[in-house]
Parts: C-alpha cells; structure tokens; sequence
C-alpha cells in the first residue's frame, strides 16, 4: 500500500517501472536514452552557439592584427598561460583564435560528461526508486551495462554537434586565412577520451560517495576543479600537476601547434578512463543501495 501511495506521487517512479518490467537492456538503455533527449538538445545546441559566436569575432579582430597583438601584451601571461593563449599560435590567427574558443567548448563537454557520470547509477536512490528497479529481474550487470552505454550515445551525439559546430565555424569564419583542418580533426578526435575521463570519474566518485544530493554540484566541482588545476600547473610551470587534469593532456594550443597527440598523456588519460570503469563496475555490484 505504501508502495502504491508514493507511486502515485511520483512520475519518476512510474517511468522506472516503466521501463523495467520487461526486464532486459534493451528496454534500459531506451529508457535512459530518452531521459537524455533534451540534454543532448541543449547541450548541442549550446556548444553549437557558443563556437559560432566566439569564431565570429574573428573577422574583426584579423584586420587589425597588429592592434589586436598589442592588447594582448597588456593581458598578464599567467592570464594568457591559463586560457592556452600563450602558445605559438598568436590569437590573430584563426587557430591561435580557435584555441581560445575551443577552451570554453572543452569546458561544456567535461560539464556534460561529469553531469551523466555523477547521475547515472545514483537517480534510483536520490529519486527512491530503486526498490523497484532491483526487484525487477534484471542484473545490475545488465542495468549498469545499459546505463553507460546510453551515457555513452548521447556524448557522442553531443560530440559530433561539435565537430559539425567547428568545421562551419572555421569555414565560415575564417576570414580568407588559410589553416591545417587535419591538425583540428587531431584536436577534435581527442574528445572522445575526453568525455569519457569525465564521465567515469564522475561514475566512480557517485558509487564511494553515500548519497549524491545536488549532482550540479559535483559536477561543476570536477570540471572546474580539474580546469584549475591545469591553470595552475601552467602558471607555476609545474608538468607533475597538470598530469592530474584532462585539460593538460589533450591541450588545444599544444595539439594544433604540433599536430600530434602526446601518447603519454593520451595513455594516462585512457588508464584513468578504464581504472575508473572497472572499479565502479565492482562497487556498484556490491553497492548496499539505500531505497524507500
């Protein structure tokens, strides 16, 4: 009866039940898609808005480089060091232009990400549905399975919004100068490993943490967190710190200077990636998950 009554009260339950009793994956990872539709909308669109209208300056600023170089001189270099302006691409060109851009894009993307891996496995408890998805026989193999790998599709959807964004924005954009689009299709296929960093960390933290109550604010905790950490190590000139941060290994003013990936970097980044999915696979199993 208890049951009943909060059912009643409670249209995220009923979306729960919804989709659990037919009680395989597939019916999970639809479920956990659609929750992500209007996420993916904003989040696409967002992205998509924000590099267009950043990239539109552009124009502007490349007819007076010698102006736009002097004002420059007067930003302090840990300002520029933090932004990843202060590489060999000088900001009057369109990649030392989009290097800028492309720093509020890798922000977005770790937003997103952090906000999927903090929510996925801890909306059941937060939303005191998981009497009722565990009940159903289904095996929290199978529902952590379904869960990553909607995760998963809507980043990748969010991803290629941003490589569509970029290539119109630089095309359109560009202002008659010539650039390597090969050295941002390097840039923007870091993305994946990117996302991935974010969201299995955030997975990883939301299974040792006893109850996630405002997933907006571990979310924005961790990117911040590690976007200041890779400021940091740049204006203190400190390669150990920036190790820590996703934001140093897949640089943007580093990747399209040399049109190269640092393979240590793009390893650690892919270990923490898998370190973090093996043990939140591992909690998460043997997880004492609280419910009504």
């Amino acid at each position: 009866m208890r049951w009943r009554t909060y059912l009643s009260k409670s249209p995220a339950l009923k979306k729960s039940l919804c989709t659990t009793t037919a009680g395989d994956r597939m019916n999970i990872f639809r479920y956990e898609f659609k929750t992500y539709i209007k996420s993916i909308l904003i989040w696409a669109l967002s992205i998509g808005a924000l590099t267009t209208m950043f990239m539109g300056f552009y124009p502007g600023f490349a007819q007076d480089t010698q102006a736009l170089e002097k004002i420059m001189e007067y930003y302090p270099e840990e300002l520029l060091q933090a932004f990843g302006m202060s590489t060999g691409l000088p900001l009057s060109t369109v990649l030392g232009f989009f290097v800028f851009t492309f720093a509020f894009v890798q922000l977005c993307l770790a937003i997103q990400a952090s906000n999927y891996g903090f929510s996925m496995l801890s909306v059941e408890e937060r939303e005191l549905t998981a009497d009722f998805l565990m009940s159903k026989p289904v095996s929290r193999r199978k529902i952590f399975t379904a869960k990553i790998c909607a995760a998963l599709l809507a980043l990748l959807i969010t991803n290629a919004a941003t490589w569509g964004a970029s290539y119109f924005s630089l095309e359109a954009f560009n202002d008659g100068n010539a650039y390597a689009w090969d050295k941002v299709v390097v840039l923007l296929s870091t993305n994946v490993v990117f996302q991935l960093f974010f969201l299995s960390v955030g997975m990883l933290i939301s299974v040792l943490t006893k109850k996630i109550r405002s997933v907006l604010s571990y979310s924005m905790g961790l990117s911040f967190g590690m976007y200041m950490l890779n400021a940091l190590s740049s204006i203190i000139d400190s390669d150990l710190l920036g190790l820590i941060s996703p934001f140093y290994h897949f640089d943007p003013g580093a990747i399209l200077e040399s049109g190269e990936i640092d393979g240590l970097l793009l390893g650690i980044s892919i270990g923490v990636v898998g370190i973090s999915l093996v043990a939140t696979y591992i909690l998460y199993n043997r997880r004492n998950i609280h419910s009504l």
